[in-house]
């Protein structure tokens, strides 16, 4: 006698059944990695301390007149580059490690014979930095980064350009923890420029100060 064939809704149910009574074992799910949750930590204080503070010592009536940071640009000349272009290409590396950003490559606008420079010729790379990114990238400048220059005692307070921007230069890149000195191809420096709506160089110095930019007394 044949065997009955298994109609297509009874498809595995030859499968032991669970004991009756007896919970089946979750199968645990993965956790996923959580982000950073709320904003960074930099913005937060900028909220709740810095324009209470600028508001007072300006007397300015409404908060939107508050100076704030529009945008930080960082940006690494390799004149080496010209001779080997691998040592732009690690600069560029680096600067989106510091950043968390991808740099972009700058390039000559114009020729110079004397020192072998063609137009168009890839010399430098830049980061402009906006919105949470920006505000976490100060914070780690002024908490990580400055401190850990030699014989550290302040920025200038002189490199203001009249309309309340500054711009920093640090003379290494090993001062970013986020470098690791063992996998460095040349030592250089960058340009920082930070900047700020605000109108004068007093706004622009009250509101870095009270964000924490160490300047020079």
């Amino acid at each position: 006698m044949a065997k009955p064939t298994k109609g297509p809704g009874e498809r595995g149910s030859d499968k032991k059944a669970a004991p009756k009574g007896e919970k089946k074992e979750a199968v645990p799910a993965e956790k996923k990695p959580k982000g950073p949750v709320g904003p960074p930590r930099m913005k937060d204080v900028y909220r709740t301390q810095v324009v209470p503070l600028l508001m007072k010592e300006f007397g300015y009536k409404n908060q939107m007149q508050v100076p704030r940071l529009d945008r930080i640009v960082l940006n690494v000349g390799m004149g080496e580059a010209i001779q080997n272009v691998k040592l732009l290409e690690s600069a560029a590396t680096e600067l989106g490690t510091i950043t968390g950003q991808r740099p972009i490559v700058t390039r000559a606008k114009k020729a110079i014979a004397g020192f072998k420079l063609r137009q168009g010729m890839p010399i430098g790379a830049k980061v402009t930095l906006r919105g949470n990114h920006m505000y976490e990238f100060f914070d780690r400048l002024v908490s990580l980064a400055l401190p850990r220059i030699r014989d550290f005692r302040g920025v200038s307070p002189k490199s203001f350009d009249g309309r309340g921007n500054y711009t920093l230069g640090l003379k290494e890149q090993l001062i970013f923890p986020e470098i690791e000195y063992d996998r460095v191809a040349s030592i250089h420096g960058m340009d920082i420029t930070v900047v700020t709506t605000a109108r004068t160089n007093d706004e622009g110095k009250a509101l870095l100060r009270h964000m924490g930019m160490p300047f020079r007394t």
